[in-house]
């Protein structure tokens, strides 16, 4: 197999450029892009800059601000927070369950938060406190990257399409066909190469 910035060693959680520490090149735009470009790509390509770290997952510190930037708005419940995260940044951040209610639960812990899981959330005067103290760190959070034109959100759109087939071709595909699988995605990467040389 050739090797170079874009071979592929395999499939599932070590696909491709995290098994050998490499990132493919992708424009700034790309990096605000919305996570989820396939499992394969951990959860997408954030900036390591903003409240992204690498291949786009929000750090705990990010979501723990985000949820009380929220919270100072309004009492939310957790799905309500979720959501809320993905439409303040125009679905480029999707929390994930995983990291809001551990999160919420160690903010009720230390008193910045009441609430229980299931019903709302709303934060009590040490969270207020903190949040007033804390406004430039809260707002920061939410500078998530620049805007995308519409035409690369169509391509990054069809780019986590694509590496959802290729990853079901690559999971439940037959011998056969997973080498079938890999020459189409060799000529397309050869001729996508040919489109920016024109």
């Amino acid at each position: 197999m050739k090797n170079d910035n874009y071979s592929q060693t395999g499939f599932g959680p070590g696909f491709g450029h995290r098994r050998r520490g490499l990132r493919p090149p992708f424009p700034p735009a790309f990096a605000a892009a919305r996570p989820g470009f396939g499992g394969g790509f951990g959860h997408g390509f954030g900036p390591r800059g903003g409240p992204f770290g690498p291949r786009g997952r929000a750090r705990r510190g990010d979501v723990r601000l985000a949820i009380l930037s929220l919270l100072a708005e309004a009492p939310n419940n957790g799905y309500g927070l979720i959501k809320a995260i993905a439409e303040k940044t125009d679905d480029t951040w999707r929390a994930s369950p995983g990291s809001v209610y551990p999160t919420l639960s160690q903010l009720v812990d230390e008193k910045l938060v009441s609430g229980t899981e299931g019903g709302d959330y709303t934060l009590s005067d040490d969270g207020r406190a903190y949040v007033a103290e804390h406004a430039e760190e809260l707002a920061a959070v939410w500078q998530v990257g620049p805007k995308v034109s519409g035409e690369q959100a169509a391509l990054i759109e069809a780019t986590r399409k694509l590496v959802g087939a290729i990853r079901q071709v690559g999971t439940d595909g037959s011998t056969g066909k997973q080498a079938a699988a890999t020459e189409k995605v060799d000529a397309l990467r050869k001729e996508l190469y040919r489109l920016l040389g024109e």
